[in-house]
């Protein structure tokens, strides 16, 4: 079976691909933001406020321990928030442009 041939020049100048390009660019960029500031400040946090990390919560659970095991908790929700918008929004834009463009 022959694949479609698009006219990916064509594409790149669409406004709606530019709309759905800056979306998705803006949409990871700030959750990018948050995940590395979120995942170093286990390493700075652990470096600079040692006693911080110390402080326990539960027998011998501390707070370093929470925030190091909160990080995959973190991780596993904004995967799931991603998903969800790019099912959501993300795949709508992209397949009113396919449609479109057939």
């Amino acid at each position: 079976m022959a694949e479609k041939q698009y006219d990916w020049a064509k594409i790149a100048k669409d406004p709606r691909f530019i709309e759905l390009h800056h979306k998705k660019t803006a949409f990871l960029f700030g959750w990018w933001i948050f995940s590395t500031v979120y995942y170093f400040l286990l390493p700075i946090g652990a470096a600079y406020a040692p006693g911080l990390f110390k402080i326990k919560i539960i027998s011998v659970i501390n707070l370093g321990y929470l925030f190091a095991l909160s990080q995959f908790f973190v991780s596993w929700a904004l995967a799931l928030y991603y998903a969800k918008v790019a099912n959501n929004d993300f795949d709508r834009l992209t397949k009113q442009l396919v449609d479109e463009l057939q």
